[in-house]
């Protein structure tokens, strides 16, 4: 197993916003493989894409309101 290098960015909050950022991306990016699925007349694979589609939307909702909820505390 390949380790990714500590991250050179000493903010607190990098993790998080990665986190939400990449799940985000994910969300987009099942767009393409349900429009794939669909393409083929393959309902069932499209319907999974949907479900992980699903809970990427709720991590990334999740991260962002926990990342707006530690910025909040920061700034006072």
């Amino acid at each position: 197993m390949v380790k990714e290098p500590m991250s050179p960015v000493k903010d607190k909050n990098y993790d998080l916003i990665h986190a939400v950022q990449m799940s985000l991306q994910h969300v987009w990016q099942m767009e393409t493989y349900i429009a794939d699925a669909e393409d083929r007349g393959d309902t069932e694979l499209a319907a999974w894409f949907r479900k992980i589609q699903e809970s990427n939307r709720k991590a990334g909702d999740q991260g962002k309101k926990m990342l707006a909820d530690r910025l909040q505390k920061e700034n006072g």
